[in-house]
Parts: structure tokens; sequence; C-alpha cells
């Protein structure tokens, strides 16, 4: 069951075999190398360990989380509860679930609409078009949505999400580039609110996470929001770039800090080994993933849902 702002819906049918091939590379860099690993052999001993730490480690669940598992196998080798090597990839995917699991949370339940979802990110992540790829999601859920575009330093950004607009029948409320982001927010909150639109998604320029004013901006945003809706924004949610890696994760921990961040967004999943990623986060920010875009077509952006991501990566 995957937890929305409007309540649960059931997972879609095909969600498991777009997950299948949207994880192919990590699938082969995570499982397929730790079944290589494990082929033919019966003990575990130290050798086996370092190998099963080098691939961990290489589809980048993280030097913190890897740690944890193989003292997690070591103890329960100690404890007589683990003697053959082929339990360890059972053992392991157990633990992947666990730590998925623990870091879900629900949405903040919208009783009256509009939800306000601001999406923030670094420059190149994939925001805008993930705004586009949400909105049709969300109108294929018989959901009005509206865009807001906040993200006034560009000019291309305001009608990147005006293409999009148009595309998946969404309102947009706009200013000129180099307007006040938090006039734009303010119209557009109103705007939702009074045409009793059920969900605005609000565009913000890309950021790096050590710029102080941009992140002040977004402090100003929320402020703004809220003097329209109390409890707005509803969801953060912060677009991350997959094929990032730990470099991804160090973003994610600094906008966590600094904006309010409820959820996270990872895109471009396809093109990764590493998508390992997802467990790094879910682990070292205990935040959840919201979806994952697995792909450039407007519906290749996928809800998330921890039992279904594992079973993607180890079913066959």
């Amino acid at each position: 069951m995957i937890q929305t702002l409007f309540g649960s819906v059931e997972p879609e049918p095909s969600l498991l075999e777009k997950l299948k091939s949207g994880v192919q590379k990590t699938r082969a860099g995570l499982v397929n190398a730790l079944e290589d690993a494990l082929q033919g052999r019966k003990e575990i001993d130290a050798e086996l360990l370092d190998e099963l730490e080098s691939t961990l480690i290489s589809a980048d669940i993280g030097v913190r989380t890897t740690e944890e598992i193989l003292e997690r196998i070591r103890q329960r080798v100690e404890r007589h509860q683990l003697a053959d090597a082929a339990e360890l990839k059972g053992m392991i995917r157990e633990q992947l679930l666990e730590i998925l699991a623990a870091s879900e949370r629900a949405p903040a339940h919208v009783a009256e609409p509009p939800a306000v979802i601001l999406m923030v990110g670094v420059n190149g992540s994939g925001k805008t078009t993930t705004i586009g790829k949400l909105a049709q999601r969300l109108k294929n859920e018989h959901r009005s949505v509206l865009l807001c575009a906040a993200d006034t330093f560009r000019a291309a950004a305001i009608e990147q999400l005006e293409v999009w607009a148009e595309r998946s029948g969404a309102q947009l409320v706009r200013q000129g580039p180099g307007s006040d982001p938090s006039a734009v927010v303010f119209d557009a909150v109103q705007a939702a609110k009074a045409r009793k639109v059920d969900c605005v998604i609000v565009d913000t320029a890309g950021r790096l996470q050590t710029k102080e004013h941009l992140m002040a901006e977004l402090h100003k945003m929320t402020r703004t929001a809220r003097k329209v809706i109390p409890d707005a924004p509803h969801e953060v949610l912060l677009v991350l770039d997959a094929t990032t890696g730990q470099n991804g994760l160090e973003q994610a921990r600094k906008f966590t800090e600094s904006s309010g961040v409820t959820g996270i967004v990872l895109t471009k999943l396809d093109g990764t080994a590493k998508g390992g990623i997802v467990v790094a986060i879910a682990r070292e920010l205990n935040l959840p993933i919201r979806y994952v875009g697995v792909g450039e077509k407007v519906d290749d952006l996928l809800p998330f849902d921890s039992e279904t991501f594992i079973e993607s990566l180890f079913e066959k």
C-alpha cells in the first residue's frame, strides 16, 4: 500500500515490472555481484565478508550501512545462527528491506485541499521535468493540479513549466523572469484555494545547499504559503540525481538541515549501477523515498514502495 497526500492507494499492477527494468544496472552491480561472490561457497570466512563489503559499498549502500549489515552477519555466525553462505543473500535482502521500511512515513494528510508541494534541489537534478511528470501522475489519479513557476531566475524554467502545464492539462501561475518567487507562491496558493484545486506544485530555483541567501528564500516561500494555508507546505520534496551517488547523500543532508525536507524524489535511477543510494538515504537521513524516476517518458516517475523495490532487485 502506497501512502499519498490524499490517502492510501494500491500499487499499480505494472509497478514491479517497470522497477525491474529501471534497476537493471543496480541489480547487476549489487545482486548479481552478491550471487557471484556466494557461488560455490559454503563457509562464511573473512575473505567472503571482504567480498560482500566491497560489493555493498560499490552499489553505494554506504560505508556505515555496510558495516552494520556485516556486523549483524558476524554476530549471527558467532551465535551459530548462520553457517551456510547460501543464506547470506536472503539475510542481506531482509536487512535492506528493514532499513527502507524504517524510514517510511505517510505524508501529512490534507483534509481540505489544496495540498502544497514544494520541490527543491540543485540544478541538473531533473527537478522541473519531475514536476511535470508528477503533475501528469496526479491528473491520472483524477486530481486537479496547479503549477507554480517560482523559479524566476531562469526564463527557460518558466517556459519549460508552461510546456508541462499544457501537456498535463494543469493550471499555471507565473510572473516574469526576475520576479519575487514568494510573490508567485502567494498568487499560486491563493488561486488554488479560490479555484478549489487539489494540489499546488511549486517549482523553485535550483540552488546549492551552500548558498545561504537562496536557502533563506526557501524559508520566505514557506512563510508566504502559510499566510494563505497555515500548514503549508504539506510536502517538501528534494529531487536528487541517483547518478551522483554519495554526493547526492551529502546534498540531501544539507537540504534537510536547512529546508525541512520531508521526502526524496530520486531521478535517473535507470542510469546508474549505484541505486543502493536509496538505502543509504533511508538509513543516514531517515527520510522516505516518495518517487523514483526510471526513464524519460512521462509515466516513468513511479511511487516508491520498499517491498516492491527490494523485490525488483532480488527476484528473477
